[in-house]
Protein backbone atom coordinates (compact mmCIF):
# COMPACT_ATOMS: atom_id res chain seq x y z
CA UNK A 1 0.00 0.00 0.00
CA UNK A 2 2.87 2.37 0.80
CA UNK A 3 4.32 1.90 -2.70
CA UNK A 4 0.91 2.51 -4.25
CA UNK A 5 0.41 5.76 -2.31
CA UNK A 6 3.93 6.91 -3.13
CA UNK A 7 3.22 6.34 -6.82
CA UNK A 8 0.14 8.55 -6.57
CA UNK A 9 2.08 11.22 -4.68
CA UNK A 10 4.79 11.06 -7.32
CA UNK A 11 2.26 11.40 -10.13
CA UNK A 12 0.31 14.30 -8.64
CA UNK A 13 3.40 16.21 -7.51
CA UNK A 14 5.03 15.75 -10.90
CA UNK A 15 1.89 17.03 -12.59
CA UNK A 16 1.75 20.05 -10.28
CA UNK A 17 5.46 20.70 -10.74
CA UNK A 18 5.15 20.76 -14.52
CA UNK A 19 2.13 23.08 -14.40
CA UNK A 20 3.72 25.71 -12.16
CA UNK A 21 7.09 25.39 -13.92
CA UNK A 22 5.38 26.20 -17.22
CA UNK A 23 3.85 29.27 -15.57
CA UNK A 24 7.24 30.41 -14.23
CA UNK A 25 9.21 29.76 -17.40
CA UNK A 26 6.47 31.28 -19.53
CA UNK A 27 6.38 34.53 -17.58
CA UNK A 28 10.19 34.66 -17.47
CA UNK A 29 10.52 34.15 -21.21
CA UNK A 30 7.78 36.70 -21.89
CA UNK A 31 9.48 39.45 -19.88
CA UNK A 32 12.84 38.75 -21.50
CA UNK A 33 11.11 39.10 -24.87
CA UNK A 34 9.33 42.25 -23.67
CA UNK A 35 12.50 43.95 -22.41
CA UNK A 36 14.33 43.09 -25.63
CA UNK A 37 11.48 44.24 -27.87
CA UNK A 38 10.59 47.62 -26.35
CA UNK A 39 11.10 50.67 -28.52
CA UNK A 40 11.23 54.35 -27.44
CA UNK A 41 7.73 55.81 -27.12
CA UNK A 42 6.35 57.91 -29.95
CA UNK A 43 3.50 59.59 -28.11
CA UNK A 44 4.49 62.80 -26.31
CA UNK A 45 2.17 62.03 -23.39
CA UNK A 46 3.99 58.77 -22.77
CA UNK A 47 7.32 60.57 -22.83
CA UNK A 48 6.07 63.10 -20.29
CA UNK A 49 4.96 60.28 -17.99
CA UNK A 50 8.48 58.86 -17.97
CA UNK A 51 7.88 55.90 -20.27
CA UNK A 52 11.17 54.48 -21.56
CA UNK A 53 9.79 51.82 -23.91
CA UNK A 54 6.60 50.48 -25.43
CA UNK A 55 5.41 47.53 -27.46
CA UNK A 56 2.35 47.00 -29.60
CA UNK A 57 1.22 43.38 -29.93
CA UNK A 58 -1.78 41.42 -31.14
CA UNK A 59 -2.88 38.18 -29.54
CA UNK A 60 -6.09 36.25 -29.14
CA UNK A 61 -8.14 38.72 -31.15
CA UNK A 62 -7.07 41.76 -29.12
CA UNK A 63 -4.38 44.45 -29.21
CA UNK A 64 -2.01 45.01 -26.30
CA UNK A 65 0.15 48.02 -25.50
CA UNK A 66 2.53 47.35 -22.58
CA UNK A 67 4.83 50.21 -21.56
CA UNK A 68 7.86 50.38 -19.27
CA UNK A 69 8.61 53.34 -17.00
CA UNK A 70 12.12 54.52 -16.23
CA UNK A 71 11.50 54.36 -12.48
CA UNK A 72 7.78 54.43 -11.78
CA UNK A 73 4.54 55.78 -13.23
CA UNK A 74 3.40 59.25 -12.12
CA UNK A 75 1.15 57.50 -9.58
CA UNK A 76 1.51 53.95 -8.37
CA UNK A 77 -1.70 51.95 -8.84
CA UNK A 78 -3.46 50.41 -5.87
CA UNK A 79 -2.85 46.91 -7.21
CA UNK A 80 0.46 45.58 -8.51
CA UNK A 81 0.91 42.02 -9.77
CA UNK A 82 3.96 40.39 -8.25
CA UNK A 83 5.56 37.54 -10.16
CA UNK A 84 6.72 35.24 -7.39
CA UNK A 85 4.12 32.54 -6.71
CA UNK A 86 5.19 30.76 -9.92
CA UNK A 87 8.77 30.52 -8.67
CA UNK A 88 7.93 29.48 -5.12
CA UNK A 89 5.36 26.91 -6.24
CA UNK A 90 7.83 25.40 -8.71
CA UNK A 91 10.49 24.98 -6.04
CA UNK A 92 8.14 23.68 -3.35
CA UNK A 93 6.51 21.13 -5.66
CA UNK A 94 9.91 20.10 -7.05
CA UNK A 95 11.39 19.62 -3.59
CA UNK A 96 8.33 17.63 -2.49
CA UNK A 97 8.74 15.42 -5.56
CA UNK A 98 12.44 15.00 -4.78
CA UNK A 99 11.47 14.06 -1.22
CA UNK A 100 8.92 11.35 -2.06
CA UNK A 101 11.14 9.74 -4.66
CA UNK A 102 14.87 10.18 -4.16
CA UNK A 103 15.05 11.08 -0.47
CA UNK A 104 12.35 8.61 0.58
CA UNK A 105 14.26 5.69 -0.99
CA UNK A 106 17.91 6.78 -1.04
CA UNK A 107 19.23 3.23 -1.29
CA UNK A 108 17.33 2.78 -4.55
CA UNK A 109 17.62 6.21 -6.17
CA UNK A 110 20.57 8.09 -4.67
CA UNK A 111 23.15 5.44 -3.91
CA UNK A 112 25.13 3.41 -6.41
CA UNK A 113 27.66 1.30 -4.48
CA UNK A 114 29.90 1.17 -7.56
CA UNK A 115 30.18 4.98 -7.40
CA UNK A 116 30.20 5.53 -3.63
CA UNK A 117 29.05 3.16 -0.92
CA UNK A 118 27.67 5.17 1.97
CA UNK A 119 24.73 5.14 4.35
CA UNK A 120 21.31 6.44 3.30
CA UNK A 121 21.51 9.20 5.94
CA UNK A 122 24.87 10.38 4.61
CA UNK A 123 23.60 10.36 1.02
CA UNK A 124 20.53 12.39 1.98
CA UNK A 125 22.65 14.89 3.90
CA UNK A 126 25.04 15.29 0.97
CA UNK A 127 22.18 15.76 -1.49
CA UNK A 128 20.62 18.51 0.62
CA UNK A 129 24.04 20.09 1.08
CA UNK A 130 24.39 20.39 -2.69
CA UNK A 131 21.34 22.62 -2.80
CA UNK A 132 22.48 24.87 0.03
CA UNK A 133 26.21 25.08 -0.70
CA UNK A 134 25.74 25.86 -4.38
CA UNK A 135 23.40 28.73 -3.54
CA UNK A 136 25.83 30.17 -0.97
CA UNK A 137 28.78 29.99 -3.36
CA UNK A 138 26.80 31.34 -6.32
CA UNK A 139 25.37 34.18 -4.24
CA UNK A 140 28.84 35.03 -2.94
CA UNK A 141 30.19 35.17 -6.50
CA UNK A 142 27.42 37.55 -7.56
CA UNK A 143 27.91 39.86 -4.58
CA UNK A 144 31.70 40.01 -4.78
CA UNK A 145 32.31 40.04 -8.54
CA UNK A 146 29.08 41.39 -9.99
CA UNK A 147 29.37 45.07 -9.17
CA UNK A 148 32.78 46.00 -10.57
CA UNK A 149 34.05 46.52 -14.10
CA UNK A 150 33.10 43.64 -16.43
CA UNK A 151 31.20 42.24 -13.48
CA UNK A 152 28.72 40.26 -15.57
CA UNK A 153 31.49 38.53 -17.52
CA UNK A 154 33.41 37.67 -14.35
CA UNK A 155 30.30 36.30 -12.67
CA UNK A 156 29.41 34.27 -15.77
CA UNK A 157 32.88 32.70 -15.95
CA UNK A 158 32.98 31.94 -12.22
CA UNK A 159 29.48 30.40 -12.21
CA UNK A 160 30.38 28.25 -15.22
CA UNK A 161 33.40 26.88 -13.34
CA UNK A 162 31.27 26.33 -10.23
CA UNK A 163 28.64 24.38 -12.18
CA UNK A 164 31.32 22.23 -13.81
CA UNK A 165 32.84 21.41 -10.42
CA UNK A 166 29.42 20.60 -8.99
CA UNK A 167 28.55 18.36 -11.97
CA UNK A 168 31.79 16.42 -11.58
CA UNK A 169 31.38 16.10 -7.82
CA UNK A 170 27.76 14.91 -8.08
CA UNK A 171 28.60 12.17 -10.59
CA UNK A 172 31.43 10.95 -8.33
CA UNK A 173 29.13 10.73 -5.30
CA UNK A 174 25.69 9.64 -6.48
CA UNK A 175 24.06 7.29 -8.95
CA UNK A 176 24.21 8.83 -12.42
CA UNK A 177 20.47 9.42 -12.67
CA UNK A 178 20.37 11.09 -9.26
CA UNK A 179 23.49 13.14 -10.01
CA UNK A 180 21.96 14.69 -13.13
CA UNK A 181 18.70 15.50 -11.38
CA UNK A 182 20.53 16.85 -8.34
CA UNK A 183 22.55 19.28 -10.45
CA UNK A 184 19.32 20.50 -12.02
CA UNK A 185 17.71 20.85 -8.58
CA UNK A 186 20.77 22.69 -7.34
CA UNK A 187 20.56 25.30 -10.10
CA UNK A 188 16.76 25.53 -9.80
CA UNK A 189 17.16 26.20 -6.07
CA UNK A 190 19.48 29.10 -6.88
CA UNK A 191 16.93 30.43 -9.37
CA UNK A 192 14.13 30.41 -6.82
CA UNK A 193 16.44 31.79 -4.13
CA UNK A 194 17.26 34.69 -6.47
CA UNK A 195 13.58 35.54 -6.52
CA UNK A 196 13.06 35.03 -2.78
CA UNK A 197 16.18 36.74 -1.40
CA UNK A 198 16.92 39.46 -3.95
CA UNK A 199 14.40 40.15 -6.71
CA UNK A 200 11.16 40.40 -4.70
CA UNK A 201 12.70 42.09 -1.60
CA UNK A 202 14.39 44.65 -3.86
CA UNK A 203 11.14 45.38 -5.65
CA UNK A 204 9.29 45.72 -2.35
CA UNK A 205 11.91 48.22 -1.14
CA UNK A 206 11.55 50.26 -4.33
CA UNK A 207 7.75 50.33 -4.05
CA UNK A 208 7.92 51.30 -0.36
CA UNK A 209 10.37 54.13 -1.11
CA UNK A 210 8.20 55.43 -3.94
CA UNK A 211 5.07 55.43 -1.80
CA UNK A 212 6.92 57.20 1.02
CA UNK A 213 8.46 59.77 -1.34
CA UNK A 214 12.00 58.64 -0.56
CA UNK A 215 14.80 58.51 -3.17
CA UNK A 216 15.08 55.11 -4.88
CA UNK A 217 18.43 53.36 -4.69
CA UNK A 218 19.16 52.05 -8.23
CA UNK A 219 21.09 49.08 -6.81
CA UNK A 220 17.83 47.20 -6.26
CA UNK A 221 16.91 47.40 -9.93
CA UNK A 222 20.42 46.49 -11.07
CA UNK A 223 20.67 43.52 -8.74
CA UNK A 224 17.20 42.28 -9.59
CA UNK A 225 17.95 42.56 -13.31
CA UNK A 226 21.23 40.67 -12.89
CA UNK A 227 19.58 37.77 -11.07
CA UNK A 228 16.67 37.68 -13.54
CA UNK A 229 19.12 37.41 -16.43
CA UNK A 230 20.91 34.55 -14.67
CA UNK A 231 17.59 32.76 -14.21
CA UNK A 232 16.93 33.07 -17.94
CA UNK A 233 20.17 31.33 -18.87
CA UNK A 234 19.75 28.69 -16.17
CA UNK A 235 16.36 27.62 -17.54
CA UNK A 236 17.30 25.32 -20.45
CA UNK A 237 20.14 23.58 -18.55
CA UNK A 238 17.74 22.88 -15.67
CA UNK A 239 15.09 21.53 -18.04
CA UNK A 240 17.57 19.08 -19.55
CA UNK A 241 18.73 17.90 -16.12
CA UNK A 242 15.12 17.29 -15.07
CA UNK A 243 14.31 15.36 -18.25
CA UNK A 244 17.55 13.36 -18.30
CA UNK A 245 16.23 10.60 -16.01
CA UNK A 246 14.36 9.23 -19.03
CA UNK A 247 17.57 8.75 -21.05
CA UNK A 248 19.99 6.38 -19.40
CA UNK A 249 22.52 6.58 -22.23
CA UNK A 250 23.45 10.04 -20.90
CA UNK A 251 23.82 9.49 -17.16
CA UNK A 252 25.11 5.90 -17.34
CA UNK A 253 28.14 6.83 -19.48
CA UNK A 254 31.57 6.59 -17.76
CA UNK A 255 32.16 10.30 -18.47
CA UNK A 256 28.61 11.33 -17.62
CA UNK A 257 29.74 14.58 -16.00
CA UNK A 258 31.14 15.79 -19.34
CA UNK A 259 27.86 14.89 -21.04
CA UNK A 260 25.91 16.83 -18.42
CA UNK A 261 28.14 19.89 -18.79
CA UNK A 262 28.02 19.71 -22.58
CA UNK A 263 24.23 19.51 -22.74
CA UNK A 264 23.75 22.31 -20.22
CA UNK A 265 26.25 24.50 -22.09
CA UNK A 266 24.43 23.84 -25.36
CA UNK A 267 21.15 24.83 -23.72
CA UNK A 268 22.58 28.10 -22.41
CA UNK A 269 24.07 28.93 -25.83
CA UNK A 270 20.78 28.27 -27.59
CA UNK A 271 18.97 30.40 -25.02
CA UNK A 272 21.40 33.24 -25.79
CA UNK A 273 20.42 32.97 -29.44
CA UNK A 274 16.75 33.47 -28.63
CA UNK A 275 17.45 36.33 -26.23
CA UNK A 276 19.56 38.25 -28.76
CA UNK A 277 17.24 37.46 -31.64
CA UNK A 278 14.72 39.97 -30.29
CA UNK A 279 17.35 42.72 -30.37
CA UNK A 280 18.49 41.70 -33.85
CA UNK A 281 14.99 42.17 -35.24
CA UNK A 282 15.14 45.79 -34.01
CA UNK A 283 18.67 46.38 -35.34
CA UNK A 284 20.29 46.52 -31.92
CA UNK A 285 22.82 43.72 -32.38
CA UNK A 286 24.18 41.43 -35.13
CA UNK A 287 22.37 38.22 -35.96
CA UNK A 288 23.09 35.80 -33.08
CA UNK A 289 23.31 32.70 -35.26
CA UNK A 290 26.76 31.95 -33.88
CA UNK A 291 25.33 31.09 -30.47
CA UNK A 292 22.80 28.70 -31.97
CA UNK A 293 25.55 27.19 -34.12
CA UNK A 294 27.77 26.60 -31.08
CA UNK A 295 24.91 24.89 -29.25
CA UNK A 296 24.06 22.70 -32.23
CA UNK A 297 27.72 21.76 -32.80
CA UNK A 298 28.05 20.70 -29.16
CA UNK A 299 24.89 18.59 -29.45
CA UNK A 300 26.10 16.95 -32.67
CA UNK A 301 29.46 16.27 -31.06
CA UNK A 302 27.73 14.54 -28.14
CA UNK A 303 25.56 12.50 -30.50
CA UNK A 304 28.63 11.27 -32.38
CA UNK A 305 30.57 10.62 -29.17
CA UNK A 306 27.77 8.58 -27.58
CA UNK A 307 27.04 6.49 -30.65
CA UNK A 308 26.82 2.89 -29.40
CA UNK A 309 29.25 0.33 -30.73
CA UNK A 310 27.84 -2.75 -32.49
CA UNK A 311 26.69 -5.19 -29.82
CA UNK A 312 28.43 -8.53 -29.87
CA UNK A 313 26.18 -9.86 -27.10
CA UNK A 314 23.02 -9.31 -29.11
CA UNK A 315 24.41 -11.39 -31.95
CA UNK A 316 25.41 -14.12 -29.49
CA UNK A 317 21.91 -14.41 -28.01
CA UNK A 318 19.77 -17.32 -29.24
CA UNK A 319 17.43 -16.51 -32.11
CA UNK A 320 14.46 -17.66 -30.02
CA UNK A 321 14.50 -17.25 -26.24
CA UNK A 322 12.09 -19.27 -24.12
CA UNK A 323 10.56 -18.38 -20.77
CA UNK A 324 12.64 -21.14 -19.19
CA UNK A 325 15.79 -19.26 -20.21
CA UNK A 326 14.49 -15.98 -18.77
CA UNK A 327 13.10 -17.38 -15.53
CA UNK A 328 16.42 -17.63 -13.60
CA UNK A 329 17.37 -14.13 -14.74
CA UNK A 330 14.03 -12.73 -13.55
CA UNK A 331 14.33 -14.52 -10.22
CA UNK A 332 17.84 -13.20 -9.65
CA UNK A 333 17.58 -9.68 -11.10
CA UNK A 334 13.90 -8.62 -11.05
CA UNK A 335 11.75 -10.52 -8.55
CA UNK A 336 12.96 -8.68 -5.46
CA UNK A 337 11.17 -5.52 -6.66
CA UNK A 338 8.55 -7.09 -8.96
CA UNK A 339 7.51 -10.25 -7.14
CA UNK A 340 4.87 -11.38 -4.69
CA UNK A 341 6.34 -9.51 -1.71
CA UNK A 342 6.83 -6.19 -3.52
CA UNK A 343 5.18 -4.99 -6.73
CA UNK A 344 7.03 -1.76 -7.52
CA UNK A 345 4.94 0.49 -9.80
CA UNK A 346 2.24 -2.19 -9.67
CA UNK A 347 4.28 -4.57 -11.85
CA UNK A 348 4.79 -8.27 -11.06
CA UNK A 349 7.00 -10.49 -13.17
CA UNK A 350 7.08 -13.70 -11.12
CA UNK A 351 4.83 -15.78 -13.38
CA UNK A 352 4.71 -16.46 -17.14
CA UNK A 353 1.32 -14.74 -17.54
CA UNK A 354 2.41 -11.61 -15.67
CA UNK A 355 5.67 -11.37 -17.60
CA UNK A 356 3.77 -11.61 -20.88
CA UNK A 357 1.26 -9.00 -19.68
CA UNK A 358 4.08 -6.52 -19.08
CA UNK A 359 6.25 -7.58 -22.03
CA UNK A 360 6.20 -4.19 -23.76
CA UNK A 361 7.09 -2.34 -20.55
CA UNK A 362 9.87 -4.81 -19.74
CA UNK A 363 11.35 -4.40 -23.22
CA UNK A 364 11.25 -0.61 -23.00
CA UNK A 365 12.68 -0.40 -19.48
CA UNK A 366 15.25 -3.21 -19.66
CA UNK A 367 16.42 -3.15 -23.28
CA UNK A 368 15.64 0.23 -24.87
CA UNK A 369 16.08 2.77 -22.08
CA UNK A 370 18.05 0.47 -19.71
CA UNK A 371 16.38 2.19 -16.76
CA UNK A 372 15.76 -1.11 -14.99
CA UNK A 373 16.97 -2.41 -12.66
CA UNK A 374 17.26 0.99 -10.98
CA UNK A 375 20.93 1.98 -11.03
CA UNK A 376 21.41 -1.65 -12.16
CA UNK A 377 21.47 -2.53 -8.48
CA UNK A 378 21.06 -6.26 -9.18
CA UNK A 379 23.84 -6.33 -11.79
CA UNK A 380 21.86 -7.23 -14.92
CA UNK A 381 24.45 -7.95 -17.63
CA UNK A 382 24.42 -6.98 -21.31
CA UNK A 383 24.04 -10.66 -22.21
CA UNK A 384 20.94 -10.87 -20.04
CA UNK A 385 19.49 -7.72 -21.59
CA UNK A 386 20.08 -9.33 -24.99
CA UNK A 387 18.05 -12.34 -23.83
CA UNK A 388 15.11 -10.06 -22.99
CA UNK A 389 15.47 -8.37 -26.39
CA UNK A 390 15.43 -11.64 -28.31
CA UNK A 391 12.53 -12.97 -26.25
CA UNK A 392 10.43 -9.89 -27.00
CA UNK A 393 11.35 -9.79 -30.70
CA UNK A 394 10.49 -13.47 -30.94
CA UNK A 395 6.91 -12.79 -29.88
CA UNK A 396 7.26 -12.70 -26.08
CA UNK A 397 6.11 -16.30 -25.81
CA UNK A 398 5.84 -18.04 -22.43
CA UNK A 399 4.59 -21.50 -23.46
Amino acid sequence: METYLLDWANLLLRWLHVIVAIAWIGSSFYFVFLDSSLTPPVDDDLKKQGVSGELWAVHGGGFYHPVKFNVSPPKLPDHLHWFYWESYSTWLSGFALFLVSYLWSPSVYLIDPKVMAWTPAAAIGAALAFLVVFWLLYDGICRTLGQGENGDAKVGAAVLVLVCIAAYAATQMFAGRAAFLLVGAMIATAMSANVFFWIIPGQRTVVADLKAGRPVDPIHGKRGKQRSVHNTYFTLPVLFAMLSNHYSFTYSHPQNWLILIGLMFAGAAIRQFFVMRHGYKLGRNPHPWKYAAVGVVVLIGLIVWLKPAPSATAAAAPAVVSYAQLKPVIEQRCAMCHGEALQSKGVRLDSPALLQQHAQTVYQQVVVSKLMPMNNATGLTDDERALFAQWFKGGAKVD
